[in-house]
């Protein structure tokens, strides 16, 4: 009997979470800082994500992020560059690198 009442707590714990962040959104306005602040969530968690796994990827994951990160820079498209960095990941890693 404690797991579905852990469960529904849980659930009702994630949910309130969600709507409170709407809710607080509606009432404030954030200032120019924490907006500023906001705008490099995105990028921070990514990079928390990938650094990782890029890591522990040896040479290979090592030239497939530097080869993404070129193409982010010069082309400007997200997937393009994702591809592009997995191509070169594993056209490295079929040779054995």
């Amino acid at each position: 009997m404690v797991e579905p009442l852990l469960i529904l707590t849980l659930g009702l714990a994630t949910y309130a979470t969600r709507v409170g962040g709407f809710w607080l959104a509606q009432r404030f306005r954030p200032t120019p800082l924490l907006e500023a602040w906001l705008g490099y969530i995105p990028g921070a968690v990514f990079v928390a994500l990938v650094a990782p796994m890029v890591l522990a990827a040896g040479a290979a994951g090592w030239t497939g992020a530097a080869a993404g990160f070129a193409a982010m820079r010069f082309i400007g498209n997200f997937v393009v560059a994702i591809l592009i960095g997995m191509a070169s990941y594993l056209l490295l890693r079929s040779f054995g690198i």
